[in-house]
Order: structure tokens, then C-alpha cells, then sequence
């Protein structure tokens, strides 16, 4: 069959569009390209950082400190091309940067520049300053600068010789507090059965679900630890200043007082209670930087290097330094859930794996795990002690080192060792076990939607979250949380010498500071990290030379290759993505909502029993 001939406007349109079609398609193919070439080009030709003599050092964290950055480096390209990255500074950076820094003839003076600053919890602050008073001992200056200063921020500023404040910025301390979201009148409404299993009058956990505010063992608790926190800032901000504790207080107790004073000026105010020593807006702050360290003509600027790239010029890298036998280091920070977890999670099997790991390196003479965890699964937990239990067997002495929280199931880990070291704030303890099954089978019937059947034992088909839970069901589930805790008391007898009875008095679920856990016997010794890897190195007996290799899970060339690409790409087109996302109405409310419930379901745990204790502070 003969085809009709085209209308001469269908071809001229047609062939346009073909036209159109192709330039389109070779206009991207050529930006791919030339995307690509951008890419291998950064990667390839990145010169390595220099210092220039008479720098000034800049410690400027972004985000919240962390033992361990969060994702597998392609998850943090991700978050940075999505602007999903929440801002994270590695501490051990941070503080391997001061530490060089101190006696580096190159650098003059340090610079923390703290806008970007959001904290990390006054243990790590503590480390930090550690570090940061030593490099004041050298002889070289410190500067603090910020258009604001809040609690965390504050307490590293005080660490420095002057302190810079914008003369529309302010001072606000708020102290420590714990608040957080309930929701029983929601569950209720929705007609949901929220079944609850606990071991520990303290064990608040599981608050949220079956009560509409904060217990009052919780509220007992809580000021209880958060008290000691409080009174360990003040006394290091107070005598940093040299000032008196009462004094810091009554700023904070005063404050509208003495706005009312300043006539409502907050700089003024915090100049004047001696909290900063000079006001001064960006432009005389970099002027004033000038003056000490000279002007890099190039960037208009003051002389400076940042920390990062500071270690890169000198070399240093996040995977430990020296070489020959040595320390080993597992970073244990995050949830505590089963299988494998990327940095910033710990996961059953793949912490695990870390710690086989040290265990078979024969340059590793000891372990060291830094602890940094709420907790999480009970089961998990025991997979990980297990795997330190064996790291002892063969004759490798394990060391705990508690960072800020090691609660719970961080606890419960820690217990196969030979010795624990927390910092006085460390929050730790809360040994307890809890289990939740919530049940829908009544807002169900709201909509007209049943269940029903039969099964060939009473067993069968008894936790379904369709049904009602039965008595038996229920009463089985009460008998293994009870198992549980008993399983965990004992394990904290039998490591801390002490009777079932004297740890079941402190457990109960109860929070303790670091403090109050070496008092109780649950704790060895306190110090940082570094104290507790020199203690492990002088346990057995190597040499003061001695090498630390922090144990992480190795990626190939591919695999970091993809890394460095997509990082790249989303430095180069994260701006323009992230603008053409939709923003969402309240995505602050949601994102703090959405985060409480995503802890829910990570905990995985196969028998649905949890030593898990949230001790975020606000």
C-alpha cells in the first residue's frame, strides 16, 4: 500500500523538531562531558594545602562534633547534592589540628570562628578545650569570633584569650534541659492498643507512647544528671573567664533584668558582665586579624588556613598515625541495631567485624572502643560484647572509653572489658529493657475493617498488630523482658564485682552522669581519649612511639573514586538542585517528628527487647 505524501508544513515541523531533538540531546551530552572533565580535573589536579608562615589557624566546625561522621562517604555526597547534609565536624580532626598547631613555628595564632557551631554535648567540648588550652600554653593566642554565641559555642569561646562579639549579636547561655514530644492523646484518638513492657522504674523510654507528659522519676533523674552537667560548665566557663560560678548564673537567672538596663541591647549587656572582651562587626574583626597575622592579598582577607585543610598539609589523615605495633581504635557511635551499618550507626555484624578486625591485625596490641550511644537492641548489644569478649580471649586487652552517652545497650557493651573510662559528663547507666507492641485492631474497626480466623495453636497469629494482644501473649513478652534484665544486671555483676542486688539498686533504667558512675562502681577511672589509649599502651608496655590506628571499614579505589565525583558534582550543581526542590510548610515540626519515629523503626531487635535511652539534651 502506497503511503499518502506529507503536508509540506508536517515535514518542515517534523524535521524542526527532529532538529530541535538532536541539538537538545548534544547540548546535554556535551555538559555531561564537560561535567566529567570539571570533575577529573578537581580530582586530579588539587593542589595539596600549604602553610604560609605566620597563619593563622581556623577552627571553624560546622554542624555538631562527632566521634564519626554519619553515611558512607557516597550517602554524604547525597545528603550535600540534596541539601539534606546535616553538618558534622570529626572531634578527633579538630583536636589532631590544635595538637599540631601548638608547635607549629608556621602558625601564630588560632582563630575559632563559631557561627557555624551547634554543639555535640559538654563531654566532647571538653576534649576540645583540653586542646585547646594546651595550645594557649604554648605561648600563642587564641580569638574567638561570632555574630552569636549560644550555650555550646559560649563554652568554646570562653577557652580563648579574646573574645569578639557583632555589636547586634548576643550571649544567650540557657543551661541544660531535657523536653520532649508525647503522644498518648494522639494514640488514643486513633483508638491504637500501645502494649509496654519494661524492667526500671526510670526506664522513660517508652514515656512518649503511654503518657502525655514526663514522669516524675524521669523529671528526678533527669535533674539529677543534668545538674552535675550544669555545675561542671559553669565552674570551666567561670574560671576560663575568671569569674566566679554564682556570677555565670546570675547573668542567665538576670538577663531581662539587665536588658532592661542596657536598654534592650544584648551585646552591651554581655560586654559589660565581662562574657566578651570587644564588639566588633565583620569588617573590624578582619581588619583587627590583619593586624596580628598580616593580609593574604588574593582572598582580601587575614592570613589563614583552615583546620582541614591544615591536616591535609601536613598529611594527617582520620585513620590514626604512627606506624608499627600500636593501639587499635573502633568507633562504637549511634543506635545499636542489627546487621550491617554504615559510620555512624552501629550495626551487629558490621561493628563486629571491626572489632574481628583489630583482634587479627598483629600490629594492634590493644583495643580501645570509643562508645558513643544511647543503645538499642539487646541482641545486637550481645553480639558486639561477645565479639569483645573474644578480642579478650586471644589475649587483646579491651578498653572502654565512654564518650558523651553510653547508655543502655552502650553500657551493656562495655561490660566485656578490662577496664571503663568515661568523662565526668559522660552520660551513662540507664541499665534497664523494654519492649512495645502497639496494636490497631480497634482503629480498624473505626473503618469497618476486621480480623479474623483460626490457628492450630495459641500462639498462632497472637502478635499480629491487626489483634488484640492476648494475656498470655502479653504475660510471655513481660516473662522475657524480665529474662532480659536479669541477663543484663548479671552481666554488669559479673564484670563490675558487684552483687545482683547492688546493681538492680542503681539500674532500674536510671541515668547517671560519669561522675556519679564511678562512684556507684560502674566506672573505672575518668579521662578522655587519649588518656585512655595511653593507658592502654602502657597496659602492654609498648614503647612511647607507639602507633594508634583507628579501625574503619576500607574502601576501594572505585568506591572512593564515586566519592570524590559526587562530592564534587554536589559542590558544582547542589545549589541549583536544592532550589528547585519543593519546600514544605513546618518541615522543621515534621523533620523532628519524622527523626522520633524513624528510631522506631530502626529498632529491630528479633525478640523486640530494647536497652535504649534517649538522653538528648536541648
Amino acid at each position: 500500500m502506497t503511503q499518502a505524501p506529507q503536508h509540506p508544513l508536517l515535514r518542515l515541523l517534523k524535521g524542526t523538531w527532529q532538529g530541535f531533538s538532536i541539538a537538545r540531546q548534544t547540548l546535554w551530552n556535551l555538559l555531561f562531558i564537560f561535567i566529567i572533565c570539571m570533575l577529573l580535573v578537581g580530582i586530579f589536579s588539587s593542589d595539596t594545602p600549604t602553610v604560609e608562615e605566620g597563619s593563622a589557624l581556623v577552627v571553624a566546625p560546622s554542624g555538631v562534633l562527632v566521634e564519626e561522621l554519619g553515611g558512607d562517604p557516597m550517602e554524604q555526597a547525597m545528603s550535600k547534592l540534596t541539601g539534606q547534609e546535616k553538618p558534622q565536624t570529626l572531634l578527633r580532626d579538630v583536636i589532631k589540628a590544635v595538637e599540631l598547631a601548638a608547635k607549629d613555628d608556621d602558625i601564630k595564632i588560632l582563630v575559632l570562628r563559631l557561627n557555624g557551631f551547634h554543639g555535640g554535648g559538654l563531654a566532647k567540648l571538653q576534649d576540645l578545650s583540653t586542646a585547646l588550652g594546651a595550645f594557649r600554653e604554648s605561648g600563642k593566642k587564641i580569638i574567638a569570633i561570632a555574630d552569636n554565641y549560644d550555650t555550646s559555642s559560649y563554652y568554646l569561646a570562653a577557652q580563648a584569650d579574646e573574645i569578639l562579639l557583632h555589636p547586634m549579636g548576643m550571649v544567650l547561655i540557657e543551661g541544660y534541659g531535657r523536653y520532649g514530644t508525647y503522644y498518648k492523646g494522639l494514640i488514643d484518638k486513633l483508638q491504637v492498643d500501645w502494649n509496654v513492657f519494661k524492667v526500671g522504674t526510670f526506664k522513660s523510654a517508652v514515656e512518649p507512647y503511654i503518657r502525655n507528659n514526663m514522669s516524675e522519676a524521669a523529671k528526678e533523674a533527669n535533674l539529677d544528671w543534668m545538674g552535675d552537667l550544669w555545675e561542671s560548665y559553669k565552674s570551666d566557663v567561670a574560671a576560663a573567664r575568671k569569674k566566679t560560678p554564682d556570677e555565670i548564673q546570675s547573668y542567665i537567672d538576670d538577663f531581662v533584668q539587665g536588658l532592661e538596663a542596657k536598654h534592650g541591647s544584648t551585646a552591651q549587656l554581655a560586654l559589660d558582665a565581662g562574657l566578651v572582651d570587644r564588639l566588633a562587626g565583620r569588617a573590624e574583626t578582619r581588619e583587627y586579624l590583619i593586624e596580628l597575622v598580616g593580609e593574604d592579598e588574593d582572598e582580601e582577607s587575614y592570613l589563614q588556613i583552615d583546620h582541614r585543610a591544615y591536616l591535609e598539609a601536613k598529611g594527617k589523615t582520620t585513620a590514626g598515625y604512627g606506624h608499627g605495633d600500636g593501639i587499635g581504635v573502633v568507633v562504637a557511635s549511634g543506635l545499636i541495631t542489627g546487621g550491617t551499618k554504615g559510620p555512624g550507626s552501629i550495626g551487629s555484624e558490621s561493628t563486629a567485624a571491626l572489632i574481628r578486625k583489630a583482634r587479627e591485625d598483629e600490629k594492634i596490641k590493644a583495643l580501645v572502643l570509643r562508645v558513643d550511644s544511647p543503645g538499642g537492641s539487646a541482641f545486637a548489644s550481645e553480639v558486639i560484647l561477645r565479639e569483645l569478649a573474644k578480642t579478650r580471649e586471644a589475649g587483646k586487652p579491651v578498653l572502654i572509653s565512654m564518650g558523651q552517652v553510653a547508655a543502655s545497650g552502650g553500657y551493656w557493651i562495655s561490660t566485656a572489658s578490662d577496664q571503663i573510662w568515661a568523662s565526668p559528663n559522660t552520660i551513662t547507666g540507664s541499665i534497664g529493657i523494654f519492649g512495645m507492641v502497639p496494636t490497631y485492631q480497634r482503629t480498624l474497626a473505626k473503618i469497618g475493617v476486621y480480623t479474623d480466623g483460626v490457628g492450630t495453636t495459641k500462639l498462632a497469629g497472637a502478635i499480629r498488630p491487626d489483634r488484640e494482644l492476648s494475656k498470655e501473649a502479653g504475660h510471655a513478652i513481660q516473662l522475657m523482658i524480665n529474662q532480659g534484665y536479669q541477663e543484663f544486671i548479671s552481666r554488669v555483676a559479673e564484670a563490675r564485682h558487684m552483687t545482683l542486688e547492688e546493681v538492680d539498686e542503681i539500674g532500674q533504667g536510671r541515668v547517671w552522669s560519669g561522675l556519679d558512675a564511678q562512684r556507684l562502681g560502674l566506672v573505672d577511672n575518668l579521662g578522655s581519649l587519649p588518656e585512655v589509649i595511653a593507658a592502654a599502651a602502657e597496659l602492654v608496655e609498648l614503647k612511647e612511639d607507639y602507633a594508634v590506628y583507628y579501625v574503619q571499614k576500607e574502601l576501594d579505589f572505585k568506591q572512593k573514586m564515586m566519592a570524590e565525583m559526587m562530592n564534587s558534582f554536589a559542590d558544582i550543581a547542589g545549589p541549583a538542585i536544592q532550589s528547585v526542590l519543593p519546600k514544605v510548610p513546618g518541615a522543621k515540626i515534621l523533620q523532628h517528628v519524622n527523626e522520633e519515629l524513624g528510631v522506631l523503626e530502626q529498632l529491630d531487635d528479633p525478640h523486640g527487647i530494647y536497652a535504649y535511652s534517649p538522653c538528648d539534651l536541648d
